[in-house]
């Protein structure tokens, strides 16, 4: 593996292991210090929406923090402890101080059947009410008689929703926008993923001599935090958004997935599923479905946005799916990686992608004249070229785009870019 990729797993395992312990949810404390930490390696904007606020058919819901929680048993032991799983306590749960029996305490306690060693994932966002997560094996240990003192130390209260944004400016007005969540506890591949996909590709297109293309990149609590962001920014969006993709479920062992947005047939169906047909990964490509993450509001009917999402397993398709096993042991830093790899190719096709015109419209071009035609000893690859380059002035009407192009003739994407070079060096194309 090269020096720099085994730096970068380092650091997205450092970045993953800082972000790990922190209890989030749609607001409080817990969102905002992972953004601070976000923002020492991406330059945040920071946005706040005070709690009551209407946005669209929803309103920002009041703030929630935790301190502490857990159960103290009849026989003197602690469990739910807060401290040990974050997961415990049931998420946006209302404060609670008091000892009840096991018959009161089991209204209030979830466990997942189908998985008895799992501590589940559960939210109570727009009800007010208190609970605990255990698993089934240890609930059931739990004895019957006695009372259970039960203690979760948290705030509602008026406050503020937090989300971030970070651009990185290209010659276009033009946008490509990638949007993920920092809302859920510690869970690896559904929540850290995402994160850790955006912080690394944002780093990478950084890099970058130039772009065509204005990057954006959105860290915002699931469903209310998009919701509210595109409250502010809907309207832009739709002006300028030339292609977007939800980030989340990057880090497990399982094959790429790309889901379509609701055009299926837009910029950034047909070079995601582009890419990963000439990428030699399995891979999967899904239609747009209202089951999922953010893309259902990026393409919400008044929106109607171009976005997907690239992932590897989809939510609910893996068991470890909102439960404690969803861990770090669960991911691997290197299927990551290789996530983020393709989504960087996505970006080097956007920017080769668009609608080039060739100039001589009537009969083929004399491309000997332009120093463009290979000898008839030069060696076959040369050839292969003349041959891709003919086929594309061929289509290179102004109205069929590149990536159409390439997917007509069978070719990768990439493979067009030195002959694009050439053929404007020699003044034969323009691109509009």
């Amino acid at each position: 593996m090269p020096l720099k990729s085994e730096q970068e797993l380092k650091k997205m395992e450092k970045l993953f292991d800082e972000l790990w312990p922190i209890c989030r949810s749609l607001t409080g404390q817990g969102v905002r210090d992972s953004l601070d930490i976000i923002d020492r390696l991406v330059p945040l904007i920071r946005h706040e929406v005070p709690s009551g606020s209407k946005v669209f058919d929803w309103e920002v819901p009041k703030e929630w923090n935790i301190k502490d929680a857990y159960i103290l048993t009849p026989d003197g032991r602690k469990v739910a402890n807060f401290q040990e799983n974050n997961l415990h306590v049931l998420n946006y749960s209302i404060p609670i101080n008091k000892t009840i029996s096991k018959k009161e305490l089991a209204e209030h306690i979830y466990t997942l059947k189908t998985m008895p060693d799992a501590i589940p994932y559960m939210t109570s966002y727009y009800r007010e009410k208190w609970g605990f997560c255990l698993s089934e094996n240890e609930w059931n240990s739990l004895p019957e008689e006695g009372g259970y003192h039960v203690v979760i130390d948290s705030t509602l209260e008026p406050g503020k929703l937090d989300y971030a944004e970070a651009i990185l400016p290209g010659k276009s007005e033009k946008e490509i926008m990638f949007s993920t969540y920092v809302c859920h506890p510690s869970m690896a591949n559904n929540e850290l993923s995402g994160p850790l996909a955006a912080v690394f590709l944002y780093d990478r297109l950084s890099r970058w001599e130039s772009r065509e293309y204005t990057y954006r990149f959105v860290f915002a609590p699931e469903t209310i935090g998009v919701i509210a962001f595109l409250a502010k920014s809907g309207d832009h969006l739709k002006r300028h958004l030339e292609a977007g993709y939800v980030m989340t479920c990057c880090a497990d062992r399982g094959n790429m997935t790309y889901k379509k947005s609701k055009h299926e047939n837009a910029a950034c169906d047909r070079i995601a599923a582009h890419v990963l047909r000439h990428s030699g990964f399995e891979h999967s490509v899904i239609p747009f479905a209202v089951g999922g993450s953010d893309e259902r509001q990026y393409c919400s009917p008044g929106f109607n946005l171009p976005v997907g999402s690239l992932m590897r397993t989809p939510y609910q398709k893996y068991k470890e799916y909102h439960t404690s096993l969803d861990n770090k042991d669960f991911i691997s830093f290197e299927h990551l990686q290789e996530l983020i790899d393709t989504y960087e190719q996505i970006c080097q096709a956007h920017e080769l992608n668009g609608l080039y015109v060739n100039k001589v419209q009537y009969c083929e071009p004399q491309l000997g004249k332009r120093g463009l035609y290979p000898d008839s000893c030069a060696p076959e690859d040369s050839r292969e070229e003349l041959h891709r380059m003919l086929d594309f002035l061929s289509y290179a009407d102004g109205k069929t785009s590149l990536v159409e192009i390439a997917d007509r003739i069978g070719h990768p994407i990439w493979k067009y870019q030195v002959l694009i070079e050439k053929c404007t060096e020699a003044g034969l194309i323009e691109k509009r």
